[in-house]
């Protein structure tokens, strides 16, 4: 993404101009400030409180507005302090006054300041720097958005304690009305936006030991439950004041814990459609998910309800319901939701040593596939050829210790396909030009090849060991489709709740294999099982059509993913994220070579084989950049050179820089294209590709580019085992499967001979990582997660390569001439 929105931002700044000043040439003042507030909204605001919080007997309040209003898990994420990735009280009510992520500069969690006191009104101390800061954390949040909004269109602001005073006040940190209790509030109908902090959980963490990163430690069950309750008589207090047309938002604006955690977000009342907010679940477009929204969100609520609109700084979306109420009772709404949050605990459990261990079996698996294919060198030598026999195989001219390249085809004829692996030691693999289908390696890779066993076991000689006989390549082959079923099964298993078992990471890794081995029983299952690419077909296949269709319908599988993305972060909440468009990609570009090699064995042209993988990987690309399904935007333009590789040498044409070049640019235009579609489309409705280029139109879009390209660096750079897998991935691909040496056999020439398709493939997907790693804020992970998908399913293709390969008796070597005698004339 980084790369690909340098040049958007540079050419939108061109045409538009970039700054505050364009921002207001394009979109004029707006009618926000010539808007007058109207309706009442009370925002309160609970530091800390989690679903698993409410009872009905010790918040009664809390629960009565869950059994009549909507519900939801809050995603709290803001500027977090450094070394914890937590939102402390004081930035989430600072996040709720700009509807920007927001924080403090201080180590640890700052107190939130009490408010100077003045008449009826009250100033918050140190706003001035607590605004100056904003520019520095990438977000660049306005502190006083929210309070500043109501009253410049003239509403009335209250605010009964500190946290409130923050989140109302104006952009110069004062608010009109401030008290500390609900009772000294008076009659709450004059105002349009009252602000409680209900702050008792908050404070009970306040007081509790700091941890080394200067973070107050998890409160006792007994002192949270107390707190708890304290906080539901608070709300009750105000509640009970407030007349029958006020909408009611409830949210618990941060962490109170030394992790990160979902939190309460209630409705009840008019929402902004008019109609009264049901009971069942809240959504908001800026999450696309049911039963999830985010702290920003709030803001855009509140704004939304008051008749006004928001301005371009405040980045979320108004909560809202589905329109139908739901028949589950308080106690099924707080159990879901309650369960969401453990699945986010659960995760943040898991992940990391999810990762290692992946990575441990990784490379664990690698080495004893180098160990597996060394020792092919000690069998009989092969030799495979387009439509030969046995007797024929070896190619003229193929010296020991030669390496001829692997076409797909001739760039001159367009028809003539010459294929070719390298040899050594008595290994050849060649594909004549002029068969019948030039593409085509002939039959030894399909329908009509010898069998395994008929052609590893002649002319073996005493002592060697024939591929097809091995055991041991077969469980390579085996492992192997394991191996790449992994990445699309992590996905597949949040159809399973692995989180609520009593041992989560067992559980997680048995359900992940569970699917792992439900996609290699279907790899291995039919007449495809023969054929070199059969089960990587499969399995690729089953990737991209499973996250095709997962995007298509909401992304559910990639939410709390061990690969996917964490609500509690706050990072993304649908579409592709940059490890599923990886694997989404890898899985697509082998999945249509497989398809081409079926395509063309069956006597399909070339034309028509090349226009039938254009076809499905448009639709792929396409479905990755549509803002309503993948809403990848640097997805795209890596996707698009990946799929043109493969569809450049598929053809038989040759990959030139100047085509590489275009490509580029055709796919830099194309996402640009969908995200000018996306911001044309009404504010409440854009992505983050809309949102995108208004920043760029604001003169804030450096600022995005800067923060993504942090996190790329920082990403690759902080990683080391997502880079050691990536090298040593990249190494037993061309080091090991491809080179001739004492460390394995030639066996992805011999793949490459049978298949050629495969070449094409293999290509493109590794140009997409490539490119995918250059321009992305994932860095490292990109490329990382591609080979997890590409090197198995193409080691599985080798090995089955050298099972279907013929034999040939290794001819001894030559006896040494003597000395000649120069002729004496």
């Amino acid at each position: 993404m980084v790369f690909v929105a340098m040049l958007l931002a540079t050419v939108l700044a061109l045409l538009f101009g970039a700054g505050p000043a364009a921002a207001a040439s394009a979109s004029g003042t707006g009618p926000a400030s010539a808007s007058s507030a109207r309706g009442r909204v009370a925002l309160i605001g609970v530091p800390g409180l989690q679903w698993s919080d409410l009872d009905e007997t010790r918040t009664p309040n809390l629960w009565k507005l869950v059994a009549h209003g909507g519900s939801a898990s809050l995603s709290t994420r803001a500027v977090p302090p450094p070394d914890r990735g937590i939102t402390c009280p004081i930035a989430g009510w600072l996040t709720v006054s700009a509807g920007q992520r927001a924080g403090t500069p201080e180590r640890g969690c700052p107190a939130v300041p009490t408010p100077q006191v003045s008449g009826e009104g009250a100033t918050v101390p140190g706003w001035s720097e607590l605004a100056a800061y904003q520019a520095e954390t990438g977000y660049d949040a306005r502190l006083g958005t929210l309070g500043q909004l109501v009253t410049s269109s003239g509403g009335h602001v209250a605010a009964i304690g500190p946290g409130a005073a923050v989140a109302a006040a104006d952009a110069t940190g004062k608010v009109a009305t401030y008290v500390d209790m609900p009772e000294a509030l008076g009659d709450p109908a004059p105002f349009n936006l009252i602000v409680l902090d209900a702050a008792d959980l908050a404070d009970a963490w306040a007081r509790r030991p700091l941890d080394e990163y200067g973070v107050p430690t998890p409160l006792p069950t007994a002192t949270r439950q107390a707190a708890a309750a304290q906080a539901d008589r608070r709300v009750g207090d105000l509640l009970g004041r407030l007349p029958g047309d006020t909408t009611v938002l409830v949210a618990g604006v941060s962490d109170i814990t030394p992790n990160p955690h979902l939190h309460v977000a209630i409705a009840t009342g008019p929402s902004p459609s008019g109609r009264p907010y049901q009971h069942g679940f809240l959504t908001a477009t800026s999450t696309r998910q049911d039963a999830l929204v985010t702290i920003t969100d709030l803001t855009a609520t509140a704004i939304e309800l008051l008749g006004l609109e928001a301005p371009r700084e405040v980045v979320g979306r108004a909560w809202q319901t589905d329109g139908t109420a739901s028949a589950a009772t308080p106690v099924d709404t707080v159990n879901e939701l309650s369960d969401s949050d453990l699945a986010s605990q659960v995760l943040r459990d898991v992940r990391g040593p999810f990762f290692a261990v992946f990575v441990t079996v990784q490379l664990l698996f690698y080495a004893f596939a180098a160990l597996a294919l060394r020792r092919r060198r000690r069998s009989a030598s092969v030799s495979v050829s387009a439509g030969e026999t046995a007797t024929d195989a070896t190619p003229a001219g193929v010296a020991s210790g030669e390496a001829t390249p692997v076409e797909a085809g001739s760039a001159e004829s367009g028809s003539d396909v010459a294929a070719s692996a390298e040899a050594g030691s008595g290994v050849a693999a060649s594909a004549e030009a002029g068969a019948a289908e030039p593409i085509s390696a002939g039959t030894h890779g399909d329908a009509g090849g010898p069998s395994a066993e008929s052609a590893g076991s002649a002319g073996a000689l005493p002592g060697y060991e024939a591929a097809s006989a091995s055991r041991l390549l077969a469980v390579v082959q085996v492992v192997a489709v394991v191996s790449g079923s992994i990445a699309v099964s992590t996905f597949l298993a949040q159809l399973v709740p692995w989180w609520a078992l009593p041992l989560p990471m067992l559980g997680v890794i048995v359900t992940i294999l569970a699917f792992a081995a439900l996609i290699t029983g279907l790899a291995f299952a039919g007449p495809w099982r023969a054929h070199v690419l059969g089960p990587l077909t499969v399995v690729a296949g089953i990737t991209s059509v499973a996250l095709l269709i997962d995007v298509m319908t909401g992304s559910k599988l990639q939410v709390n993913a061990v690969t996917g993305y964490e609500p509690v972060t706050g990072g993304r909440f649908y579409g592709f994220s940059n490890i599923a468009f990886a694997v989404y990609a890898t899985g697509t570009v082998l999945a249509l070579a497989g398809v081409a090699q079926w395509l063309l064995k069956r006597g399909v042209s070339r034309f028509v084989t090349v226009m039938v993988c254009g076809a499905y990987g448009a639709l792929a690309v396409f479905a990755d950049g549509w803002p309503s399904w993948g809403a990848d935007f640097g997805g795209v333009p890596a996707f698009v050179i990946g799929l043109a590789v493969f569809l450049i040498l598929l053809a038989g044409r040759r990959v030139s820089i100047v085509k590489l070049l275009l490509v580029g640019v055709a796919g830099a235009v194309l996402i640009g294209g969908i995200s000018l579609f996306d911001w044309l489309r009404p504010a409440a409705q854009r992505t983050h590709l809309g949102n995108f280029v208004q920043q760029i139109i604001d003169g804030q879009a450096w600022t995005v580019i800067g923060r993504k390209f942090s996190a790329m660096i920082g990403v690759t750079v902080g990683n080391w085992s997502l880079t050691l897998l990536t090298l040593v991935a990249l190494a037993f691909l061309f080091w090991v499967l491809n080179r001739p040496s004492r460390w394995g056999a030639p066996a992805l020439g011999q793949a490459y001979a049978l298949a050629p398709t495969l070449r094409a493939g293999l290509f493109g997907a590794l140009t997409c990582a490539f490119i995918g790693f250059l321009i992305n804020d994932s860095g490292i992970a990109i490329p990382a997660m591609a080979l997890t998908v590409a090197v198995p399913l193409t080691l599985a293709a080798s090995v089955r390569a050298l099972q279907l390969a013929t034999t040939t008796t290794p001819e001894p070597p030559s006896a040494r001439t003597g000395p000649t005698e120069r002729s004496a004339t």
